[in-house]
């Protein structure tokens, strides 16, 4: 390998890195933007109740694991079957 091949890899790592690091402090710079975007809202209505947060979101929609469970409680669950039986 030459010196001008060297330099040139030297080069291209360089740029690459640079590169990286150029998007790096964008995207740190767009979310600093959007967080203090919604930081101030948050500041200007503080006398603002927030909306109570519901105990169980998923019973209120039906999908709790145990929904099932509560509307079949009065009817008995069928005995399984043992495999002699069959």
């Amino acid at each position: 390998m030459n010196r001008a091949d060297k330099q040139e890899r030297t080069h291209r790592i360089r740029y690459g890195l640079t590169g990286l690091a150029v998007v790096f402090l964008f995207v740190l710079l767009g979310t600093a933007i959007s967080n203090s975007a919604g930081d101030s809202s948050d500041v200007a209505q503080p006398n603002v109740a927030a909306p109570a947060e519901p105990n169980e979101p998923l019973a209120e929609i039906g999908a709790a694991p145990n929904s099932a469970a509560a509307t079949n409680e009065t009817s008995e669950p069928e005995p399984a079957q043992s495999p002699e039986a069959q």
